[in-house]
């Protein structure tokens, strides 16, 4: 089936750009499962989450329908690279232990995928879906961010945007919720430089630049350099991580 690609175009600088999950929060999914022989990393792309999952599952299956950022993977002998969609996959009934789909499952149909998802896990598997939402540094730098986000990059944006902002919470979840699950945050220090390389990598930035010729980007580069200060000065930059857990049914 036809699949939403955001970022085939640009998928070395997306895997150069964008920041990786906290240890704590694979670990906190592992804690949940049973098994751990296979996990399914759903719309993997440049493969963040399967190279974690590498450290608690034996083998990981690694799917993205975007040959490009498949190939901008890295090779890693414990993880199984395929393009394919997420809605139908190449694996065995009841195989899987664990389903993840990390900032992807706004992207897809989430009817279909979530048939697939209990197709595949075992009694009792998991699934977690996250994502993550808009950037924080400090009011002064997050004053320019929500400018270039919301006003001029707003009608750039997917629709499905609009999901990564509610946190998920008003797509289907026909899933036993684990409840309770800790709040994770991701965080990275980074220079000013390596900031507006991961702005650059949103879809609406692609997009406006596409259509326009210009970069975004670069035209709030002032500001930002402005709220930053020193732009070789690391500073820590967050993004609150919304997840939903859950469980396929018991035999």
């Amino acid at each position: 089936m036809a699949f939403q690609d955001h970022f085939s175009g640009h998928a070395t600088d997306y895997a150069r750009a964008r920041p990786t999950y906290p240890h704590a929060l694979f670990a906190w999914i592992s804690d949940q499962c049973r098994h751990h022989d296979l996990a399914w990393d759903v719309g993997c792309g440049n493969g963040q989450a399967s190279l974690a999952l590498v450290h608690h599952f034996q083998r990981v299956h690694a799917s993205d329908p975007s040959e490009a950022q498949i190939a901008a993977a890295p090779s890693d002998p414990r993880v199984t690279w395929r393009v394919e969609s997420a809605e139908h996959s190449a694996l065995r009934n009841h195989s899987v232990d664990l389903v993840t789909a990390a900032q992807a499952y706004h992207w897809l149909n989430q009817e279909r995928f979530c048939a697939e998802a209990q197709r595949v896990l075992r009694p009792g598997g998991v699934i977690a879906l996250w994502c993550y939402g808009r950037t924080r540094v400090d009011h002064g730098v997050d004053d320019v961010f929500d400018e270039l986000y919301e006003h001029r990059l707003g009608p750039y944006w997917p629709p499905e945007r609009r999901h990564v902002d509610d946190g998920y919470r008003h797509l289907p979840f026909p899933f036993e919720p684990i409840s309770d699950p800790p709040r994770f945050e991701m965080a990275v220090e980074w220079d000013l430089g390596q900031y507006l390389d991961y702005l650059r990598t949103w879809s609406s930035s692609q997009r406006f630049l596409k259509e326009t010729g210009r970069d975004a980007v670069s035209e709030f580069g002032s500001a930002f350099a402005s709220a930053w200060g020193d732009p070789v000065r690391r500073r820590e930059v967050r993004w609150p991580i919304s997840l939903k857990a859950g469980r396929t049914a018991d035999d």
